[in-house]
Order: structure tokens, then C-alpha cells, then sequence
């Protein structure tokens, strides 16, 4: 009917509603990624019936699912540990993974690898004392000319060869260390999607010292030095620390073992391979392990931007010192900076509010070497 089109309340829209779905929204982004593992295969999910060692994340979750069963009178909905073979090269004999047709290399070729089934593109989550893959071309053969401890090098299959490429194969063949080609989407699955270059150095887990241990060695030495990371969450903090420490004479480094960065493959490149001539040490407890060096006869000295000492006037550092150095970004925590017998201040002329820990870390040692040789 003529004029309908200027009608008061007209509806502009369609009536048909919004298509129900994701109509395959999300399907490019699940692209090369492989299958979904089922529950069973998943070592997280409380259905895993796995052949691999039982998280103890996933145990728990299975023991709280058969307590809310005999509540409820059910069966427990949960898997049954040890019922189906999830790993790789077992029972096969070719390194192909059990119960599948696919290959790990290209063309069938095996991998050789054991341990849990992950689906390419999807990360595992490896245990924190398994071994850890440094990728990128340039890392890797920093890692290598600075000795970084390996077990295995990864390249891809078809790899572009340049000169960092030949180096880094020719230094792991001079080493011994064995060089393991792969496809491309098998690295791609080790390294949970992180740009990889078409190389991985796998480092084993590093081998700490005790703490007890690493004390009585440095009161053997002449000038006792100790280096002490409260709450240091940056693996290249630490490394460049353990650097440091090399550099200036200090007989160990100790961290705490909760919320604060260990010995990765990361800091094993950044400390260019001091982290295998300087000792480290994990504690459960900073403030008693510091007490415990002051019961030794060491002086606990503290940097902190408000301390009461200036460093050019710290008369201690001739003596059995311990260093404590600060996190990146609240510096010292209160209750180590009470065991601490002094706090000491980095004069610094211009306006910078406070140095990088591993910067300071520097200064701090470079310092104290200095009014040792001095002394000496």
C-alpha cells in the first residue's frame, strides 16, 4: 500500500533471528593443531587412564570425585590410571605413537621420543624437574659458546641453512651432543607454538647446591662472598646476577624456591655459562637461611634505595659479606630487610629512581671487589 514506507514504529530489520553456532567461527584458529585428545589421554582431566605417572594435580581431583560420589550414591565419574597406553615408541618399537597410524616425522620417519601424547600445536606441560627446550637461532648458539650443559639439538626437516645454522650443528657435533631432525609440526608441538627458527637445544633441569654445603665451601676461601635474590622473578636477572657473581669473586648464589625465577634455559644463556662455575642454591626460607649466614659470621648487607649506608663507605665488604639483592620491582620484602644488619644505598648523581636488581647486583660487587683488592 502506497505511503507504507513512512509509517510510524516501520521495522527496519529482518525477523529472522541471529543463526545459532559459532559457524565455524573458531575454525581457523584450531588449524594444524591436530585432535583434541579425549579425556582419557588428557593428564590433567580427571578421566585420565594414562600409562604416565599421575599428576598429583589430577589425583587430587580424582579422590575429590569418588568423595562426592559416595555422598551422592553414584558411581565416580573418573578415569582408571594405567588402563591405556599414552606413550610414545612403546610397544611399537619405531617411535610412533601407540594405537595411531601417524608417524612423528615426515614419511613415517620416527622421532624417537618417549612421554605423554600431546597433540601437535598444543603445549605440554612438562614436569618442573624434566628438561627444558632453548629455541631461536640466536639463543641457541649463544647457549653453545657458552657451554650451556645439553642432552639433545632439534632441527626441522628442510630447514634453511645459514651460517648461525652451521655453526650451532657443527659446535653440538664437536660436543657429542645428538642432533635430531624433525618435522616441523613435531617442534612446533614441543615448543607449544613459540617461534622456534627450526632449532631447539634441550638443557637438562639443573643440578643445585645445597645450601648448607655452598656456606661451609665459602668460609674456606679467604674473602667469604655470598649473593642472596629476595623475590627475583626474571630468569635473565638471575643469570646476569650469576654472571656478576663469577666476575667478582663470589663463592654462591642462593634464591628461594617459591615466587622467585630459577635456574632456566634462559638464565643459563644470559649468565654466558657462569651458572656452571658458580654454585646455586634453592631455599625454602630466605630470612632463616640469611639468619643461619649471620650465626656463621657472615654480615648480611641489603641494597635498598632508602638505605643507611652509602656503598663507597661500606666498610664491611672486606669481611665474610652476604649481598641481598632485591626484586625488579618492591626491592626488598619487609621481613628480610629486618635480618639484614645494614641496608646500603647506590649513590647515583642523575634523577633515575633506582637501578635494574641485576644492575645493581653489578655495581654492589664490582664495588666490593674493589676495597678487597685494595685491602689485600
Amino acid at each position: 500500500m502506497a505511503g507504507n514506507s513512512q509509517r510510524r514504529g516501520r521495522r527496519l530489520t529482518s525477523k529472522a533471528g541471529a543463526p545459532k553456532g559459532t559457524g565455524g567461527k573458531n575454525k581457523d584458529s584450531l588449524a594444524g593443531r591436530g585432535r583434541t585428545l579425549p579425556a582419557d589421554e588428557r593428564p590433567w582431566h580427571k578421566g585420565y587412564s594414562g600409562t604416565e605417572k599421575l599428576p598429583q594435580r589430577t589425583a587430587w581431583k580424582q579422590d575429590k570425585e569418588r568423595r562426592a560420589a559416595a555422598e551422592e550414591g553414584r558411581a565416580p565419574k573418573i578415569g582408571q590410571p594405567g588402563s591405556k597406553d599414552t606413550t610414545w615408541g612403546r610397544g611399537g618399537g619405531r617411535g610412533v605413537p601407540v594405537g595411531r597410524g601417524a608417524a612423528g616425522g615426515r614419511g613415517g620417519k620416527p622421532t624417537g621420543r618417549s612421554g605423554p601424547r600431546v597433540a601437535p600445536g598444543r603445549k605440554s606441560n612438562p614436569s618442573k624437574d624434566g628438561p627444558e627446550l632453548l629455541v631461536g637461532r640466536n639463543p641457541v648458539l649463544e647457549a653453545l659458546r657458552a657451554n650451556v650443559p645439553a642432552t639433545a639439538l632439534y632441527t626441522a626437516q628442510g630447514i634453511d641453512m645459514d651460517d648461525r645454522i652451521n655453526e650451532i650443528i657443527r659446535t653440538a657435533a664437536d660436543r657429542g651432543i645428538a642432533n635430531l631432525e624433525i618435522s616441523r609440526a613435531e617442534l612446533d608441538r614441543m615448543t607449544g607454538g613459540v617461534l622456534h627458527q627450526g632449532v631447539g637445544l634441550q638443557v637438562p633441569p639443573f643440578a643445585y647446591q645445597p645450601f648448607e654445603d655452598m656456606v661451609a665451601a665459602a668460609l674456606e676461601q679467604q674473602a667469604p662472598l655470598l649473593v642472596a635474590l629476595d623475590g627475583v622473578t626474571d630468569p635473565r636477572n638471575l643469570g646476569a646476577v650469576i654472571r656478576s657473581a663469577a666476575a667478582f669473586g663470589a663463592q654462591g648464589v642462593f634464591v628461594p624456591e617459591r615466587r622467585a625465577a630459577g635456574i632456566t634455559a634462559t638464565a643459563w644463556r644470559t649468565s654466558a655459562g657462569a651458572a656452571a662455575r658458580v654454585p646455586v642454591a634453592q631455599v625454602t626460607n630466605l630470612t632463616r637461611s640469611l639468619k643461619a649466614c649471620r650465626d656463621a659470621g657472615f654480615m648480611v648487607v641489603g641494597l635498598d634505595a632508602d638505605g643507611d649506608t652509602d656503598l663507597y663507605n661500606l666498610e664491611a665488604a672486606v669481611g665474610p659479606l652476604v649481598v641481598v639483592v632485591g626484586s625488579e620491582g618492591r626491592g626488598l620484602s619487609r621481613l628480610v630487610g629486618e635480618t639484614c644488619d645494614l641496608t646500603v644505598s647506590i649513590p647515583m648523581i642523575s634523577e633515575v629512581e633506582s637501578l635494574n636488581a641485576s644492575v645493581a647486583a653489578a655495581v654492589a660487587l664490582a664495588e666490593v671487589a674493589r676495597r678487597r683488592s685494595v685491602e689485600l
